[in-house]
């Protein structure tokens, strides 16, 4: 039996290592062994060996093999590792039939025998481990990748109870780690990816006593392989579940699972942290539209391991994703404080960006934009251009809740002015383009809007279906309706079944704007029929992505149809459209109003008040309903009238460009003898009726 009492912790050490050899208590230096080698006499250096260490064919074979190897000589190690049995060698090493079984209680084997074997073991499978190691540098991975494997099954063979976690021998431990973790190496390096998988659940799954660290790299190596690799794993075998255990379901869950085993290794002690496993998780989380509970893996960090504003920036990202954006955006306030990062690009933009949804957030969005322009330099200069774009739709959304008209109109000159300053930036950034379409929809310059919707689509190729939508808008406000029907079947042809809801949903109006009321409740049905039938497909757990992706939901089908036969005064129908709506959504101010449109047209005025002042409870700024409730103000008598102007005011402020609000003021107006502002009522009504789409433009976006 034989084994090297040599280590490889220090520079000394190796030297040591190569020029003396030592096995069963006895040493010998290798300069006379070296010299037969170099002179090719291998025979010769192994039989000094088995004379000077006491040892047999295959262990002195062994030790030959692995001196040329240290040497460097990786031709000349693969020549002597050529020459050895191994699998003679590895049968006698294995326990006899008697102590294949385990052991009764109480009935051990002496210290010494499990050391010698050991030994023994440890020196056979190094020399097919080094075999495998010379074959790869020689470029023959497949080779290899079988001759690592062989060590895998050859201490599977002799080691039938698994590696002891006690007494091991550190020279075989190392051995056994190196070649579970070089094994799936050598088949991704050899392009077998099949194996490659089959290697790396083979060295989690067995008993191989790996400390912590090697099966913390086994792990991250093969959740980066899950996510990049482009080839799909398969499930797990059924050998290999446990019954009540989770089994992933494809290659994502697999990496994300592993990942978060290794997180939770870091939070416990057990390895040492490494940023780029929370960096894989960010990135296989994502892909999910998992972010929740990123941010969750993310908040668990303790501190100090992460820099307390960089895990708040991430925080945001996460929430943000997952669509809680007033929690992402006080994070950042934090994250931007004085004392902080105030000038963080990056944190800046996302600030902007999550402001510029909410028009009362928009003035601070506006700041943040600005101080990202203001700090646009260097390495960051080229976000200089996306800074000027969020500021611009910053400014759009804040003049949309401006008081007065002189400001709307500077800030939505200033918006125009900062999106088209944009261009400049990124000429090619085709979302870009689509904002300065819808912005110029909204302001009503229909020809502006029209030229930069055909740019959107002759960039994009006419592959995304928000630029169909916009066109279809832009030419209903046109006047032009049968074009835009034109255009909606264009884009329902090269659409999916899946996405063709907000198209059908502009059809169905489309058709409402052309007095065809039964071919747009054909179209409400089909349009039922087929978000009904997407909801069924996803089940009844979706993710936030999914429930987003679908842009018209089946509420909205119901409430359209209730709509549409409002105006038909199909009173029956409008009520059992509204139960079903209710059914999905009980509170909405929308659904209200409808139900004071059918309480109204049945005479039950009374009624219809309480729904159309439950509907401002639910929401203030709901302009239909203050439309109407001004109107039925206006027939209460002069004293009213006043109530009712500021009701309207009120709704100008909110949408300045809905054509009823201004015709029922220009009615408020002209009952009160202000005949000169009833006029100027009239004509915006008249002009704005005249551009007037079948769905708000911003709708689109």
């Amino acid at each position: 039996m034989a084994g090297s009492q040599s280590s490889d912790s220090s520079e000394n050490e190796e030297q040591t290592q190569v020029r003396e050899l030592c096995a069963n208590g006895i040493c010998m230096k290798t300069t006379e062994v070296e010299a037969k080698l170099d002179e090719g006499n291998i025979e010769e250096a192994e039989s000094s060996l088995r004379e000077g260490l006491q040892l047999n064919f295959e262990e002195a074979r062994a030790l030959l093999g692995r001196l040329e190897y240290q040497r460097g000589n990786v031709e000349g190690a693969l020549r002597v590792f050529d020459g050895i049995d191994l699998q003679a060698a590895i049968e006698r090493l294995q326990p006899p039939i008697s102590e294949k079984q385990p052991p009764k209680k109480g009935r051990t084997r002496s210290d010494a025998q499990i050391v010698v074997s050991q030994h023994a073991a440890g020196l056979v499978l190094e020399a097919i481990y080094l075999k495998a190691k010379s074959l790869q540098k020689l470029g023959r991975l497949s080779d290899a990748a079988n001759e690592c494997q062989n060590v895998l099954d050859a201490a599977e063979k002799i080691f039938q109870q698994g590696i002891p976690d006690v007494q091991v021998d550190n020279r075989l431990q190392d051995t056994i780690n190196q070649a579970v973790e070089l094994l799936p190496e050598l088949w991704k390096q050899a392009g077998c990816y099949e194996e490659a998988t089959s290697a790396y659940r083979r060295a989690l799954l067995s008993q191989w006593n790996l400390d912590n660290e090697c099966c913390a790299r086994i792990q991250k190596g093969f959740a980066i392989f899950l996510l990049h690799s482009g080839v799909e794993a398969g499930p797990l075998s059924l050998a290999a579940q446990i019954d009540g255990s989770y089994v992933p379901k494809h290659n994502l869950e697999e990496a994300v699972l592993l990942l978060m085993i290794l997180i939770r290794k870091f939070y416990l002690g057990k390895t040492e942290w490494d940023p780029s496993v929370m960096e894989h998780l960010m990135f296989a989380l994502s892909l999910c539209s998992q972010t929740s509970i990123l941010a969750k893996q993310l908040e668990a960090i303790m501190p100090g391991v992460f820099h307390r504003v960089d895990r708040w920036n991430n925080l945001a990202l996460c929430y943000c994703g997952a669509g809680q954006n007033n929690v992402a955006l006080n994070l950042l306030r934090h994250s931007l404080h004085k004392h902080e990062r105030p000038n963080d690009v990056m944190a800046l933009l996302l600030a902007a960006k999550i402001c510029s949804e909410d028009p009362h957030l928009a003035a601070e969005g506006g700041g943040h934009a600005q101080r990202a322009i203001e700090n646009a330099v260097g390495i960051d200069e080229h976000l200089k251009g996306v800074a000027v774009r969020m500021l611009g739709l910053c400014l759009g959304k804040q003049a949309k809740v401006s008081s007065s008209d002189f400001e709307r109109s500077r800030l939505q000159s200033e918006a125009l002015k900062s999106l088209e300053g944009a261009v400049a930036f990124e000429p090619n950034n085709h979302e870009l383009i689509f904002e300065l379409g819808v912005q110029y929809a909204e302001q009503r310059n229909l020809n502006a809007a029209l030229r930069y919707t055909k740019q959107f689509i002759d960039a994009t190729g006419g592959s995304i279906l928000k630029g169909w939508r916009l066109l279809a808008l832009i030419l209903s406000a046109q006047q032009r309706f049968t074009e835009a029907e034109v255009v909606i079947d264009a884009a329902l042809d090269e659409t999916a079944k899946w996405e063709q809801g907000p198209l059908l949903r502009l059809k169905a109006k489309l058709k409402i704007s052309q007095s065809l009321p039964m071919d747009a409740i054909e179209t409400y049905r089909y349009l039922l029929a087929l978000v009904q039938a997407r909801r069924k497909s996803f089940g009844p757990l979706r993710n936030i992505s999914q429930v987003d992706d679908e842009k018209v939901n089946e509420f909205e089908v119901w409430h359209g149809l209730a709509d549409l036969y409002s105006r038909l005064s199909h009173w029956k129908d409008v009520e059992v459209c509204l139960g079903k709506a209710r059914g999905l959504k009980q509170y909405a101010a929308e659904l209200l109003h409808t139900e004071g449109v059918m309480h109204q047209g049945r005479g039950e005025l009374q009624e219809a008040i309480c729904s159309y002042t439950n509907s401002l409870f639910l929401e203030p700024s709901f302009v239909p309903c203050k439309i109407v409730i001004s109107s039925l103000l206006s027939k209460m008598g002069p004293d009213a009238l006043p109530v009712a102007k500021s009701i309207l005011s009120d709704a100008l402020r909110i949408e300045p460009t809905n054509r009823l609000a201004w015709y029922h003021l220009g009615l408020v107006h002209k009952d009160d003898g202000r005949m000169a502002d009833a006029t100027d009522c009239f004509l915006a009504a008249s002009m704005l009726e005249e551009s007037d789409p079948i769905e708000s433009f911003s709708s689109v976006q």
